[in-house]
């Protein structure tokens, strides 16, 4: 066995490209990518680079292999960032020396002088061979250094430079060919039994395992090289990987390992950053994004992630400000159009949106994301023959075989149906169609549970039909003054079911259409009170508590779209009898959802009651133990021990909560189920979900039924006399009937704004108005649905609603339902600009 002092490669640039494309393509997924990139390198531009450098360039001489792997001076073998191209690339690269044979021999005299490649030999000779074929390598000509490699093997078989070079060789010619990536596994395998304690070539190895998708064996060469020889390189690379299988806490450690070693490096700093983001530690995410920009200012995924996360945090003004960074530095940076875009969206600017979105298909115009969103934004906008265009786009890219489809694919075939839908019915008044009558069942079935369109015997909506034009931009100042004064009114009311809390972006295009549902909602309820009729689903009769909700429903439909805001009962039987689940993750494994996280410390105690109820009737003698125990839980994760106390919750358990009936004292209703399951290493999936079955819904629609009777009797008798007693009645049953709504979770999604705007709109009909906002961390239908009554509901919610009397004002307001009778008319005031609601203070006095 022949072998020497080892040369700096720290890695070869042959395999290093393929490093970082896996990670890219993870972190694209979880829509939060990053670039880190290692150029396809060659022992010419390392050379060069080198020579350029000289001395002061911080890294060790040639020939001090071990001194300079112990440092972390990134060599340019690895790091070839000033230059975008590979050899043979464009005339306008740096110039490489050409592959004349005497060119490449002089490359390779240099090198072999001064040892500057794998394993070299204390013979000059056999070093100069060595070179020759490494020289080949850098200059892409993979198959011929493999057949100089084999040459020189058939003299002298274990020469360990030959053997290792011909591995990377193999791994450069592409792993696309598994051929290539079996013998690079195996050459380099042959080298670990030859020189097992060199920790660069476990990190080769690990290089070619990891986009194979063997990400454990890559961890372990990882783990040997790290235990042979620590560097920050290394700990990065593995905490990558950890990173990729969404271990994220054990990331972090190496992440925060390979910073203690080598404190500047922006890139580990963005990783780590990325491990607190995806665990939804937003703020301590954005001080280490933060971090990496003061290590590298013009850092373009810094500034992209911290938009980001700022975005998550409902922070619209940092969120905007950090993707404009990103973009003065890249205007023509994908990914940051793309989540700007779909902020923007999400904000309820659609026409800024737009741009984003286009823009980024001039760039890449294969992006399913930035074309379902073009398509999704034209269509909100009612502009149907362009979004509908864009659909089919996304339609016709189809996934390669044993592809898994993007949820944009999954999405658009709902969405071209139901656009086909809304068009046809954009001049047709709404009080004469009913969204869940007329759309299929098994269609809305699947659509709620955003399951594949795979339907038995589906007829498509009719196609776009040209005398029904799209709708046309409205200026303000087009409408009369008291609508303009409505749509102020209603961006306020709006405004005042924000959620002040992280995850929760504010969307005026929401509040501008909850505010309107808010006040149609306050004029139905009047009316009803004061025995009129309304027109509803092509019947004029007295309103019912759904006619109620169903003002909200409409509103938030088609505010968004993309979103199918569906009644459950509605759908098919046997989609009921299997119950329909509204589920919600709280914690799954290291990822925390950061929006219920107020909720989680009265939650868990829930739970703790429960489990000492259950060890009291099923484990007496060890309820003492069970107790000790649960004194000492302070978080979800602690109670695993506690569930292996029992055979029976040894892998999870469920807990299901209690909602008392006020028509039948002493009855209770199902509430949600919670559940706790874990894993041997302590992973832990918490989480929540109703189950709405038909047995349920009917249980709930009865208590409902009698809260809306009374409230409607109570309601008239209000009209005739405001005495302050029946205005508190009033009050309460309105607040008790949303009570059972939230707790029945009757819509396949919206049920919180939705039934939020039926308080205020109900109450407001009282003659009692809603001026409190909804306090921080604080959630509705959390309130409710972690409760103990309605009571102690009504008590909570009007605590922060500091409900005062209606302005006389509303009174002079016109009609919500005849000013925008239309799903046209609806889309125009939308889409109406909303500036001017702030050069004009309304105030409502």
């Amino acid at each position: 066995m022949r072998s020497g002092k080892m040369a700096p490669v720290r890695g070869f640039g042959a395999v290093r490209g393929l490093w970082v494309p896996l990670a890219v393509l993870a972190l694209t997924r979880a829509a939060l990518a990053l670039t880190e990139q290692y150029p396809a390198l060659s022992l010419l531009k390392q050379e060069l680079h080198r020579q350029r450098q000289g001395p002061a360039g911080g890294c060790a001489s040639a020939g001090d292999w071990a001194e300079q792997y112990s440092a972390e001076c990134d060599s340019p073998f690895l790091h070839f960032h000033e230059s975008d191209c590979d050899i043979g690339g464009s005339s306008s690269c740096e110039p490489v020396l050409s592959l004349q044979t005497e060119k490449i021999l002089n490359q390779a005299k240099l090198l072999a002088e001064q040892k500057r490649f794998p394993f070299a030999t204390d013979n000059d000779n056999t070093n100069e061979e060595l070179a020759i074929a490494y020289v080949l390598i850098g200059n892409g000509l993979y198959d011929e250094a493999i057949r100089h490699f084999s040459t020189m093997l058939q003299e002298e078989p274990e020469l360990v430079s030959a053997i290792y070079g011909r591995g990377i060789a193999y791994g450069k010619k592409g792993l696309h060919d598994m051929k290539n990536a079996e013998l690079a596994l195996f050459e380099l395998s042959r080298v670990i039994s030859l020189e097992p304690d060199h920790p660069e070539v476990f990190e080769q190895r690990a290089e070619i395992l990891s986009p194979l998708g063997r990400i454990s064996e890559a961890l372990s060469d990882l783990t040997k090289a790290i235990q042979l020889q620590p560097s920050a390189r290394l700990y990065r690379h593995r905490g990558t990987l950890y990173f990729i299988s969404e271990d994220y806490a054990t990331a972090h450690e190496d992440f925060q390992h390979s910073l203690e070693l080598n404190k500047n490096q922006p890139i580990a700093m963005l990783y780590k950053g990325l491990t607190f983001f995806h665990r939804g530690l937003l703020k301590e995410a954005i001080e280490s994004f933060k971090e990496a920009l003061k290590q590298k200012a013009d850092f373009i995924d810094a500034y992209k992630s911290l938009g980001q996360a700022y975005r998550e945090l409902g922070n619209f003004d940092a969120a905007t400000e950090n993707f404009q960074k990103a973009l003065l530095l890249n205007q023509n940076h994908v990914q940051t159009l793309q989540l700007k875009g779909m902020m923007l969206y999400h904000h309820g600017s659609l026409d800024e949106a737009l741009k984003n979105f286009k823009r980024c298909l001039q760039l890449e115009p294969y992006n399913e994301v930035c074309q379902y969103m073009k398509g999704l934004s034209h269509v909100a906008m009612g502009q149907f023959y362009e979004g509908i265009k864009a659909q089919t786009k996304v339609m016709l890219n189809d996934p390669l075989p044993g592809q898994k489809a993007s949820s944009e694919y999954l999405k658009v075939k709902y969405l071209r149906e139901y656009s086909r839908y809304l068009h046809a019915h954009l001049d047709t008044p709404l009080t004469e169609y009913n969204i869940d009558i007329d759309l299929p069942g098994n269609f809305k079935d699947h659509w709620a549970k955003n399951l594949p369109f795979l339907i038995e015997n589906y007829e498509e909506q009719p196609g776009l039909q040209p005398h029904i034009k799209d709708v046309l931009f409205q200026n303000f100042e087009s409408y009369k003054p008291d609508v303009q004064e409505l749509i102020c009114v209603a961006d306020h009311l709006g405004s005042m079911m924000q959620y002040e809390t992280p995850g929760f972006l504010p969307n005026k295009r929401i509040h501008r259409a909850m505010g309107l549902a808010t006040l149609e909602v306050m004029q139905a309820v009047q009316r009803t009170w004061a025995n009129s009729k309304v027109r509803m689903n092509g019947k004029t009769r007295l309103m019912q508590w759904r006619d109620m909700f169903d003002i909200a429903v409409k509103w938030r439909r088609i505010a968004d779209p993309d979103q199918p805001v569906l009644w459950l009962d509605q759908m098919p039987a046997r989609s009921l009898s299997r119950g329909f689940n509204n589920h919600i993750n709280l914690i799954r494994g290291q990822v925390i959802n950061m929006r219920y996280l107020e909720y989680f410390e009265k939650i868990l105690q829930f739970i703790k009651d429960r489990i000492l109820v259950y060890h009291g009737a099923n484990n007496p003698k060890g309820l003492l133990e069970v107790r000790e125990a649960l004194e000492k839980v302070h978080k979800v994760e602690d109670l695993l021990p506690i569930m292996k106390f029992n055979s029976k919750t040894r892998d999870g358990f469920t807990v299901n909560t209690k909602v008392p009936s006020l028509k039948d004292q002493g009855k209770e209703y199902d509430g949600f189920t919670i559940t706790i399951t874990g894993d041997k290493v302590g992973n832990i999936l918490f989480s929540v979900e109703t189950q709405t079955t038909e047995e349920r819904t009917q249980l709930y629609h009865a208590e409902i039924d009698a809260l809306y009777k009374d409230l409607t009797a109570k309601g008239k008798v209000l009209i005739l006399s405001a005495e302050l007693g029946e205005v508190d009645a009033v009050c309460n049953l309105i607040l008790s009937l949303v009570y059972y709504f939230y707790n029945l979770m009757p819509l396949s999604r919206g049920s919180s704004v939705i039934a939020y705007s039926v308080i205020m709109g109900a109450l407001m009909a009282s003659g009692k108005e809603v001026s409190g906002k909804i306090p921080k961390g604080k959630l509705v239908d959390f309130e409710a649905m972690t409760a103990p009554g309605s009571e102690a509901f009504s008590k909570i919610a009007r605590s922060w609603m500091n409900l005062k009397s209606i302005s006389p004002s509303y009174k002079s307001l016109p009609s919500v339902s005849e000013t925008f009778p239309t799903l046209r008319t609806m889309i125009e005031v939308l889409n109406t600009d909303s500036s001017h609601c702030l050069k004009k203070t309304i105030v409502v006095v």
